[in-house]
């Protein structure tokens, strides 16, 4: 599980990183598919990445615009501001945390639960799929895509524990 979402957090940077490359125009322009486009992806995907470690612990979520954070500057440093606590509960994570149940009471009053290891594995899909989603926004633009390889990324190295 922690490699995962250390692999994901890798790639994001390395697309934050990407997008310096970009104008603000391509940042803010809208795509077909994913939440919009380039930079509101971005924003997306670190957004319910917090939201949904925020909740499993019964802590309140924010509801913040997106309008508020339209500069890769601003979606950074958003990233840089949830990834402490996110970071903190999945390297916390252990086997007894799986089978944790969240409760969710959707609009209409009826009731969901999930498992927590359900929700992290979401998480973990959620913004591989939006990866794929940049990835070929990239080449639409005539840019090659960060690369999606997990292997070759000294990730065993970063788990905790490790020496």
């Amino acid at each position: 599980m922690q490699t995962f979402f250390c692999y994901n957090w890798m790639v994001r940077e390395e697309w934050y990183k990407w997008c310096e490359e970009l104008s603000e125009e391509e940042l803010l322009q809208p795509r077909v598919g994913g939440v919009g486009g380039i930079l509101k992806t971005l924003f997306h995907i670190a957004d319910v990445e917090w939201s949904w470690i925020m909740v499993m612990q019964g802590k309140p979520d924010f509801q913040e615009d997106f309008a508020d954070y339209n500069t890769l500057e601003r979606v950074r440093a958003l990233d840089a501001r949830f990834r402490p606590e996110v970071e903190a509960f999945v390297l916390a994570w252990n086997e007894g945390m799986e089978r944790n149940i969240f409760k969710d009471v959707r609009q209409d009053g009826s009731e969901v639960t999930d498992g927590w290891g359900e929700i992290m594995r979401h998480v973990i899909a959620h913004e591989i799929h939006h990866i794929g989603q940049l990835s070929i926004w990239a080449r639409e633009l005539g840019k090659a895509p960060i690369s999606a390889n997990l292997i070759g990324r000294g990730l065993m190295d970063t788990l905790p524990g490790k020496e």
